[in-house]
């Protein structure tokens, strides 16, 4: 009998306590106990830059379009409506989203951007990713510090029964920078649910050495210990967890890749994972040529592309409400810029900077935010759709209104003030109780006191013995100081950090012991 079998076999057995390995695994027994006003976020990535203008488009426009946009340009009277949007409609590939609006399930955000935009896809994918102006380097993403807000004692202490689950899984691809912080990965990835992260014998328990490679060793070791367990995690939740959509696009069709990605996302939710993020992408955006076939503008590499997108969303919110999850989830599509107005001389698309964004799920505000965009009549090759919203605002939406954090907690997540939008119902929120719950998992190793603080603060740290290194650093991830690195005694220690020299701002104390470490946000004030 192999794994798999064996825990279909047993998956009461499972989700009462049953241990994969070493058959005393507490953390599986607590799948059982998902609390269901937990709220999911599922974030969909565009890689290449999508065409927005031939995504969401202006019909009162549409003069102006088809003279800077004879090459791309879809027929007017082949769009697909938006019920109360006389002049704006959907390419004829977004089949799917147009039902999920009719249904009151899907936001569009008009021309999110942010100032002084970036056409490098590296670059304007990290900015999108961390949360970042576009003259700031972040070490961290907005989702990686949203984490470690919820869970600040994150990765010291986990799994463990009060949050036997990954934080966040990265579904078909790497952890990028949106989950990060402060050089650790907030969550898990995975290409599928058959033990994803088993790492059966490829663990040792030999002693370490007592210097720095020992301690580097011994945290490589930790995190394949906490990889191994939420594996166990992953494969146990997947047994007991299902799909009831038949919708799902499948081998060649379009998305069919994307589509099992949100199946799994599905499928993982249903079998009791607490889950706070799923992060899955789609690539091929990048239509510098042949976005559309010459003969018949309707097809191409874009339509296809919108095609999969839509039908595989439309899928997984069908495999939702089938299942009596669809008001818990929300769903959130960015790319990492639009496309020019004006197209090319290839059948395509350059980079450009504002895009529309789609929120689905049952919780969102339905309809269009912001205005179609403005066509300058003297459009040139370099002229761009302008920034209606920062997309930082969005996120601001999402933390406030979908995650339930107080104005003060999404402003020192996103780093700086940004107005959240009207686009998500904030009714439901989870409780207050949970929220406390999720701040206390986990080992608390460090604490930070006064904090605010003018000139200097006090570090407190817990140690097992051995090696000490405690860091702040700013904003920016960029080192300022080592306060301590030294051996030290098992126990609970203090030592003073003096930042009197620094601006006033919020800064990262860090603390590494052996394979331990915890980050806690400092704030300097005048």
């Amino acid at each position: 009998m192999n794994r798999r079998k064996f825990l279909r076999a047993g998956s009461m057995a499972t989700i009462g306590g049953f241990a994969v390995r070493g058959m005393s695994n507490p953390i599986l027994s607590a799948l059982q106990n998902s609390l269901a006003e937990d709220r999911v976020l599922v974030i969909v990535q565009l890689f290449g830059g999508n065409d927005g203008l031939n995504t969401v488009i202006p019909l009162d426009r549409y003069d102006l379009l088809s003279q800077f946009r004879p090459h791309v340009l879809i027929p007017s009277d082949q769009t697909l409506s938006l019920t109360g949007l006389p002049n704006t409609a959907l390419h004829p590939a977004l089949g799917g989203l147009q039902d999920l609006w009719q249904d009151g399930k899907l936001s569009i955000v008009q021309g999110v951007s942010y100032p002084q935009p970036n056409f490098s896809h590296f670059r304007a994918t990290d900015i999108y990713e961390t949360g970042s102006d576009a003259g700031v380097l972040l070490s961290t993403g907005w989702a990686g510090r949203y984490l470690s807000s919820e869970y600040p004692n994150y990765p010291a202490g986990y799994p463990n029964t009060a949050m036997p689950d990954p934080l966040a899984i990265r579904v078909g691809g790497f952890i990028g920078p949106g989950l990060q912080h402060m050089g650790v990965s907030m969550g898990v990835s995975v290409n599928n649910t058959n033990d994803p992260l088993d790492l059966t014998g490829n663990q040792y328990i030999d002693p370490v050495t007592p210097d720095c490679k020992g301690a580097k060793l011994a945290n490589i070791r930790t995190v394949q210990r906490q990889t191994d367990l939420y594996g166990d995690v992953i494969e146990a939740a997947a047994v007991s967890g299902c799909n009831l959509s038949t919708q799902y696009p499948t081998g060649n069709e379009p998305g069919a890749e994307l589509a099992q990605a949100l199946k799994i996302v599905a499928q993982l939710i249903c079998g009791g994972l607490r889950t706070k993020i799923y992060w899955v992408s789609m690539s091929g955006f990048d239509t510098h040529a042949s976005q559309v076939e010459a003969s018949d503008h309707r097809l191409g590499t874009h339509a296809t592309l919108l095609q999969g997108l839509s039908d595989s969303i439309h899928a997984f919110q069908d495999d939702l409400q089938l299942l009596g999850l669809e008001d818990r989830v929300m769903g959130m599509t960015f790319s990492e810029f639009g496309r020019r107005i004006v197209s090319n001389a290839s059948l395509g698309t350059d980079h450009g900077s504002a895009q529309p964004m789609f929120l689905f799920g049952t919780n969102v505000i339905p309809g269009m935010l912001g205005n179609n965009p403005e066509i300058p009549t003297n459009s040139t090759y370099n002229t761009n759709t302008a920034m209606q919203y920062d997309f930082r605002s969005v996120y601001a939406s999402v933390l406030k209104d979908w995650f339930c954090l107080d104005t003060s907690d999404v402003n020192d997540i996103l780093l700086d003030t940004f107005q959240p939008l009207n686009i998500i119902n904030p009714g439901g929120c989870i409780s207050t109780d949970i929220h406390a719950l999720n701040q206390r998992a986990g080992d608390d190793l460090l604490q930070v006191f006064p904090n605010p603080f003018v000139e200097r603060t006090t570090l407190r740290f817990t140690t097992f013995g051995g090696p000490i290194l405690l860091q702040v650093f700013n904003e920016q991830g960029q080192l300022i100081t080592t306060v301590l690195n030294k051996e030290i005694a098992a126990g609970t220690h203090t030592v003073d950090a003096d930042l009197g020299e620094q601006q006033a701002g919020v800064y990262y104390a860090r603390m590494q012991n052996g394979s331990r470490q915890q980050v806690r946000s400092l704030l300097k004030v005048r």
